[in-house]
């Protein structure tokens, strides 16, 4: 698989077919990334469960934290990992001991090992790294745009303003890439000077 492009329908199925998330390094600290991306995903109605050993006996959205993965005790579809490069091979190791294991490996943005991806891929497992789930099903569902990010999504319709409690469809049509005929004219200037 090639990880450095991930097409919207590889992202679209694996976001629309978990619904457990295991997130490793999660905090319980309000001001970090991995909060907010434990609460946005929560308020999706994913079955959240926070992991992280410095944090055990607290909880996190009222889920308790557990010190590792095989602390679990029950079948978890995806592993969010939120932790730096080089600690992420020995959670690989564990979730790929996990009775079940889980179905996807997921590495938050600025995260990468192509071989503990490849660890993971010859035990079944299906991989995303250097990606963040949270802005992915927001520029999915174009729910990201209503904060003034260009989702790339397309369609002649506007998508709802969310409210409390609403899921935003992860199946709206996106284009991939981004261009614009703007960026497609000052390539096209750029490599031809005449």
């Amino acid at each position: 698989m090639n990880h450095d492009a991930y097409s919207d329908s590889y992202i679209r199925e694996i976001l629309g077919g978990v619904k457990s998330i295991a997130m490793v390094g999660a905090s319980p600290v309000d001001v970090r990334p991995s909060y907010f991306a434990f609460k946005y995903l929560a308020q999706r109605g994913y079955d959240m469960i926070p992991v992280n050993p410095g944090h055990v006996g607290k909880s996190l959205l009222g889920k308790p934290f557990v010190a590792s993965l095989l602390d679990i005790g029950r079948p978890v579809d995806m592993i969010d990992i939120f932790r730096n490069s080089s600690h992420i091979m020995p959670v690989v190791d564990e979730a790929v001991k996990m009775t079940p294991p889980p179905k996807v490996i997921w590495m938050q943005l600025g995260a990468r090992d192509d071989a503990a991806a490849a660890t993971a891929e010859a035990a079944g497992l299906r991989v995303v790294m250097n990606r963040c789930p949270k802005i992915e099903y927001g520029r999915l569902s174009s729910e990201i745009s209503w904060m003034g990010v260009n989702s790339r999504t397309l369609s002649s319709r506007r998508a709802p303003m969310p409210t409390q409690g609403m899921q935003l469809s992860l199946n709206r049509m996106s284009l991939g890439g981004g261009e614009t005929a703007a960026s497609d004219h000052a390539a096209k200037n750029r490599n031809d000077p005449t």
